[in-house]
């Protein structure tokens, strides 16, 4: 999800299309998120790990 967060911002940014660049923002937050959550041991939505 981090990844894919990043690559729709770059695209987002190169082709100027700001729909992209926005959800690339959301998904690279959320991603972010779900993997300090694993990393900390917290098992959120019945897994312990997003990757």
């Amino acid at each position: 999800m981090i990844v894919l967060g990043l690559v729709l911002l770059v695209v987002g940014f190169l082709l100027k299309i700001s729909i992209l660049w926005t959800i690339g923002i959301i998904l690279l937050v959320i991603g972010v998120v779900l993997a300090v959550l694993g990393a900390t041991g917290r098992a959120v939505g019945g897994r312990r790990h997003y990757f």
